[in-house]
């Protein structure tokens, strides 16, 4: 096996810890992730590479937020299925369609979530959450299944729109970001497996910036936990305008 530089380990496991505190808890740790990747590897094996990683991520937060009570287990056991299914289509389909025309479009709806969020200044302070019923099941569904395509065939403010989607069915942010992270785990899991099928994973480089992940996910989890919803809303409004920038800025491109 080749050696790798002590530099390049470092820079993997800075990377990979600073990306899993932020996606942790609001998601956008891609943002990080990825370019650091693309620095060392070819697109097609950075992508599936950065995949590796973000799923052991999103293990470890959602065991995190699981071990805390914010997961909501009666709704996402249901739901983690169609996110994982979503996505395996998603990956399968960006292999025919390319997959760079959304852009706009997601550019558009991240302005429309961050604008939403910061008028609705007391959404997602508490949770109103009522338990299952025919709505929550049948937005649940659509969501999971639509996001977890979405996830497999683009992927960008992911995190964003699955949080948003839970503050619409009454949680608080923590709350929602538990979830999100649950339903983030399945898509991840699919597109993974759908890159892994592709041999496009260096598992050495996923597993060093997995280690950085592992650490900063479970960091940043406990830290969104403790702190609550004055620690997070701040944090997914800045996240979101992060990606806002980065998708404009390659639209420009």
């Amino acid at each position: 096996m080749e050696s790798i530089a002590t530099e390049t380990i470092l820079m993997l496991l800075t990377a990979g810890f600073v990306a899993a505190f932020i996606d942790s808890t609001v998601g956008g740790g891609g943002l990080i992730s990825l370019p650091t990747m693309l620095l060392i590897l070819p697109p097609n094996l950075a992508l599936g590479t950065n995949k590796l990683a973000g799923t052991i991520c999103s293990l470890t937060s959602s065991y995190s937020f699981f071990r805390s009570g914010k997961v909501t287990m009666e709704l996402i056991r249901w739901l983690f299925w169609l996110s994982l299914a979503g996505s395996i289509a998603g990956a399968m389909v960006v292999q025919i369609i390319p997959s760079h025309f959304l852009r706009p479009l997601v550019v558009c709806m991240l302005v429309i979530v961050a604008i939403y969020t910061v008028f609705k200044k007391e959404w997602g302070s508490e949770s109103t959450y009522a338990g299952l019923n025919r709505r929550v099941m049948t937005i649940g569904a659509l969501v999971a299944a639509s996001l977890g395509f979405y996830d497999g065939f683009f992927g960008p403010g992911m995190g964003s729109f699955l949080i948003f989607a839970f503050l619409f069915l009454g949680f608080d942010f923590v709350e929602a970001s538990g979830n999100a992270k649950a339903l983030n785990l399945a898509s991840n899991i699919g597109a993974l497996g759908t890159f892994l099928i592709m041999d496009s994973v260096v598992y050495i480089y996923g597993l060093i910036m997995g280690v950085g992940m592992l650490i900063g996910a479970v960091v940043g989890s406990q830290v969104a936990i403790r702190k609550g919803t004055t620690y997070v809303r701040p944090l997914f409004l800045t996240v979101t305008s992060f990606m806002i920038g980065k998708q404009i800025w390659d639209l420009l491109r």
